[in-house]
């Protein structure tokens, strides 16, 4: 299998992470090296760059596919840890930082690995071994009320509750192993309510809670973005690209709060909390793909960037 990644965005990432020669940027999702190649060559001729990925095949197809990779340095680990590689490697004064938290093409089309609700392996779903924790063993472990609030609260999937007891009443004869399994245990639920065609599988939110619950997506993302912001110069710039709405609602709120001098509640007449702005939002609204970069790359239609300056 050839790990493919196509960087989404990437033109407006280097405009508005406003990167420049001899700067030092940090990509805190390697992927197929896409963005951090970008990178490189904006910042030539002696810019640095810090690339994280848990995924060692990342790292693999990166290598290959970044034309001059004597300007970066390599990081495998979860960006979560960016503080702390930061210091080690020197970029605590960092001129620009990107996330761009979708999963790879590579990741999708490794059908050993359990990502795609197409995939023919088991149900793993791990960036790396850095958990021991997979797809497989919460749906053959959780109660149905984890279950539940697992597809619900990371999957926003409606049919939560019944596709939670159909799991369960499932794995009563036999483990969910695969992930066509899961696939013909979603659709059942499915088909026995909806009848018309629909442009998405029924799986999609079930397979994204997942492997949001398995790598603790959300909860990287909140620790990463105080620290990544720690790591800016005065006038650095702080952009995430997500691609579903609970991503965005932690990068937006994030942004909101940081840009305002007093985070009191509007019940307090005085303010107490002593917080002080420590960003100026750059994108009042989120930038999204053009018409024609949809067409090129349709995984890119969800992409949202959001992007923020240190004061």
């Amino acid at each position: 299998m050839t790990y493919r990644h196509v960087p989404v965005l990437l033109t407006e990432v280097l405009h508005y992470l406003n990167v420049t020669p001899g700067g030092r940027y940090i990509d805190g999702t390697l992927g197929g090296g896409g963005h951090t190649n970008a990178l490189v060559g904006r910042s030539a001729p002696d810019g640095q760059i810090l690339s994280f990925d848990l995924d060692p095949q990342a790292h693999v197809a990166a290598k290959k596919n970044i034309a001059d990779s004597t300007h970066v340095t390599f990081v495998q680990d979860n960006f979560k840890n960016i503080k702390k590689n930061a210091h080690v490697h020197g970029f605590t004064h960092s001129n620009g930082i990107l996330l761009d938290l979708g999963l790879s093409s590579g990741q999708l089309q490794d059908h050993f690995r359990g990502f795609s609700f197409l995939a023919e392996g088991r149900l793993d779903m791990r960036f790396g071994a850095q958990t021991d924790v997979t797809a497989e063993a919460i749906l053959n472990t959780a109660d149905q009320q984890t279950l539940y609030e697992i597809f619900r609260n990371f999957g926003e999937e409606r049919l939560a509750r019944p596709i939670s007891k159909n799991i369960i009443e499932f794995r009563r004869q036999r483990p969910i192993t695969t992930p066509k399994q899961l696939v013909d245990i979603i659709t059942g639920v499915y088909g026995k309510r909806y009848h018309g065609r629909s442009k998405f599988n029924p799986a999609t939110k079930v397979f994204q809670a997942l492997r949001i619950a398995v790598n603790e997506e959300l909860e990287n993302l909140k620790q990463a973005l105080p620290d990544a912001m720690s790591l800016l110069v005065s006038g650095g710039r702080l952009a995430v690209i997500s691609y579903h709405s609970l991503e965005d609602r932690i990068v937006k709120d994030f942004f909101k709060q940081e840009s305002r001098d007093c985070i009191c509640s509007s019940e307090t007449p005085v303010c107490v909390c002593g917080h002080h702005a420590t960003l100026r939002i750059i994108t009042k609204k989120p930038v999204v793909p053009t018409d024609a970069e949809i067409v090129e790359n349709p995984r890119a239609r969800s992409a949202k960037l959001r992007v923020a300056e240190k004061i």
